[in-house]
């Protein structure tokens, strides 16, 4: 009798369980049994106790069975949420205010769990120290013995982006020295960059942008070049793998070299790209011209190249190379900087 008894409530457990749990139908038959967590109408994630994780063609599904609330949204810009069931090519959502709504699969774009739908929301109007992601380089090398040298590169980014905008930060630095006595000068480089972009989309496609940059640099005896500017952007191509920005319009400079200070007007005329060369390799490049306005025939461009591979989630290997030309530097010193590092990189994300 005690047996009986234990039988009979171990299979309602199961029973219970597999009741609450939500179900997928296959077109081929196939049923899989766990928690629909989201799906952008492509392909749908299921997460079940025994396979973890689990992704299926939304085209390949027959049919969908949730006893717990799921957001569904539609092409037509509409979300509905309630418990889902399938009639046909049809989603049945029963609303807690409207009653049952029905929905054609092929008008889902989106389908969120509770869990999804709060961190979707809150990606919304994140706060200001939240949805931060970025990287610290660092790069060292020491020599003694018949050469006595030292170098460091030291780099840093981060960036928030939302739905509507996004904020980047950079800045990096090179200082390297001959140690040798008779060496002169001492100091081989001492460069250091450091901005700030703003970036509000005003559709999909089309973006205002605004921007500050500064830089200092020893050996051409520039003390600090400010850059301030604004303007329209165009997202070219817009993919999880590939991003390719292109950008228009307008700066105010001034720089200040050790022998003399000016003002000019310019304009901002760049292009970024970024592409996921694999699941672990990110490459990054940039290309950036400023015509002078006030003399023809001048102008500052700007070229930076980059990769970063990821050894695990927060260490990688970095390379970077760069360079800055520059048509009217003071008498002595060359137009062009160039910049190479390579080393650690420290990946954060808050």
């Amino acid at each position: 009798m005690r047996l009986r008894s234990v039988f009979t409530f171990a299979l309602l457990a199961l029973l219970s369980t597999s009741l609450l749990a939500d179900q997928i139908t296959l077109k081929n038959g196939d049923r899989l049994t766990g928690t629909v967590v989201k799906s952008d109408g492509k392909t749908l994630l299921l997460h079940t106790d025994a396979a973890g994780d689990v992704t299926v063609n939304f085209d390949a599904i027959e049919s969908i069975q949730s006893d717990k609330d799921l957001h569904i949204g539609l092409k037509d810009g509409k979300t509905i949420v309630g418990p889902v069931s399938t009639s046909g090519d049809n989603l049945e959502v029963v609303t807690k205010t409207a009653g049952t709504a029905e929905a054609p699969k092929g008008t889902v774009t989106i389908i969120r769990n509770d869990a999804e739908q709060t961190a979707y929301e809150k990606t919304l109007h994140p706060g200001m120290l939240q949805g931060w992601n970025g990287g610290l380089n660092v790069g060292f090398a020491l020599t003694r013995g018949n050469s006595a040298t030292k170098n460091l590169n030291v780099a840093f980014t981060a960036t928030r982006q939302t739905l509507h905008d996004k904020l980047g930060l950079y800045a990096n630095s090179i200082y390297a020295t001959n140690d040798v006595k008779a060496a002169s000068p001492s100091t081989t480089a001492n460069a250091v960059q450091g901005g700030a972009r703003y970036d509000h989309n005003l559709t999909s496609r089309v973006f205002a942008f605004a921007n500050a940059d500064f830089q200092t640099d020893d050996l051409q005896g520039l003390n600090l070049r400010s850059v301030f500017g604004g303007g329209l952007g165009l997202h070219a191509i817009k993919s999880d793998a590939t991003t390719l920005d292109l950008l228009a319009g307008a700066n105010y400079t001034h720089e200040s070299y050790t022998v003399f200070s000016r003002n000019l007007a310019a304009l901002t005329l760049g292009e970024e790209f970024m592409h996921k060369l694999h699941a672990s390799t990110v490459l990054k490049q940039s290309v950036y011209f400023y015509p002078n306005l006030s003399h023809s025939g001048e102008y500052r461009g700007t070229f930076n190249f980059g990769t970063v591979t990821k050894l695990n989630k927060w260490l990688g290997w970095q390379n970077s190379f760069g360079d800055i030309y520059v048509t009217n530097p003071p008498n002595g010193t060359k137009k062009n900087d160039l910049l190479f590092s390579t080393g650690i990189n420290i990946a954060f994300t808050h």
